[in-house]
């Protein structure tokens, strides 16, 4: 990651590997978009620019996409808490790129 000085500070140049490197990161934080980026000081709009461009490479050249832009999460089973007498509340949220948001509550 390279750094260039410009007049509003210090602006950091990341690589397309960097940036894969901080969606992995994005996507096991459990974090927002949006809160992730306030987190480790980045632009939201960078990071949907990349996320966008990388993903348009990744189509266009027929390459799987990045692991982290098709996170894998292992609920386990969604059923019943193993304690007898105690239920379990799911909550589950995906955001599944272009505004789109899955969100599936149970219990």
């Amino acid at each position: 990651m390279a750094e260039v000085a410009n007049s509003g500070g210090v602006q950091k140049r990341r690589s397309a590997s960097d940036w894969r490197e901080i969606f992995e990161r994005r996507a096991a934080s459990g974090l927002s978009i949006a809160v992730f980026c306030q987190r480790e000081g980045i632009a939201k709009s960078s990071y949907e620019r990349w996320r966008t461009q990388l993903f348009a490479e990744a189509r266009d050249t027929g390459a799987v996409v990045a692991r982290a832009e098709m996170g894998f999460m292992d609920a386990g089973t969604l059923g019943r808490c193993a304690k007898a007498g105690t239920d379990e509340r799911i909550d589950v949220r995906l955001e599944l790129g272009h505004g789109i948001v899955l969100h599936v509550v149970r219990g």
